[in-house]
């Protein structure tokens, strides 16, 4: 086999016949602005999963909340600080969403009672 049959950097964007006819279900894609190809490959496979091919096509939500966000979360007050200095020199678009509050609570109808009976621990 010669390099070039394995090595395509030079023909960007462009797959070579013999190497189309041997691909088998070849298929392309990505979001509208072309902008995270991560975020949209994690919406469609989420789609497939949940798809059988016959039925009408899923309705899924345009974007989650994260949407073409990372996510990052702070455990303390420090790590809150750093990831701020981060944000500031990588020039990142950054946003609290809790505004500062780092506590994690549950809800009140939280259920924070186990149903299950108790282990005893093994016998002796």
């Amino acid at each position: 086999m010669r390099s070039r049959e394995f090595i395509v950097e030079k023909r960007i964007g462009k797959i070579g016949d013999r190497r189309q006819i041997a691909t088998r279900g070849l298929h392309k894609f990505r979001d509208h602005g072309g902008y995270d190809r991560t975020y949209e490959l994690n919406r469609v496979m989420m789609a497939a999963a949940c798809a059988d091919g016959t039925d009408e096509p899923l309705k899924l939500d345009s974007e989650s909340w994260v949407g073409r966000y990372n996510t990052a979360h702070p455990y303390t007050e420090e790590e809150h600080k750093m990831l701020h200095q981060a944000f500031k020199a990588a020039g990142s678009e950054a946003h609290d969403l809790n505004k500062g509050d780092l506590r994690s609570q549950e809800l009140e109808s939280t259920n924070k009672i186990s149903p299950m009976q108790a282990f005893r621990g093994y016998p002796r």
